[in-house]
């Protein structure tokens, strides 16, 4: 059974850092795409970031490029998302996701097994 659990998320005021992990376990973590999505009130779940199997490989959301990084230590079964310089329009729940494919993905529907989210709120 494959269970991803993220966490890291919290309140921070504008132009502060926050970093989100997410675990995956019950599949060989190293073999596929990990990505970041999030999800605000009323809104539908968007793209956030992507990571290939080794690292290699990135993709980001236009709305966050140059402020947040995603990154992975396979020995360690985890992805990061390191979020700088956060706006308020940054708050949503963020989720984690594990590729179907090889290539990393920008849609939900290239992700199978996702968390349960963590909060994260951008005050002004």
């Amino acid at each position: 059974q494959v269970q991803v659990v993220e966490s890291g998320g919290g309140l921070v005021q504008a132009g502060g850092s926050l970093r989100l992990s997410c675990a995956a376990s019950g599949r060989t973590f190293s073999s596929f795409p990990m990505g970041w999505f999030r999800q605000a009130p009323g809104k539908e779940r968007e793209f956030v970031a992507s990571i290939s199997w080794s690292g290699g490989t990135t993709y980001y959301a236009d709305s966050v490029k140059g402020r947040f990084t995603i990154s992975r230590d396979n020995a360690k079964v985890t992805v990061y998302l390191q979020m700088n310089s956060l706006k308020p329009e940054d708050t949503a729940v963020y989720y984690c996701a594990t590729g179907r494919g090889v290539v990393p993905g920008t849609r939900t529907r290239d992700y199978d097994y996702w968390g349960q989210g963590t909060q994260v709120t951008v005050s002004s």
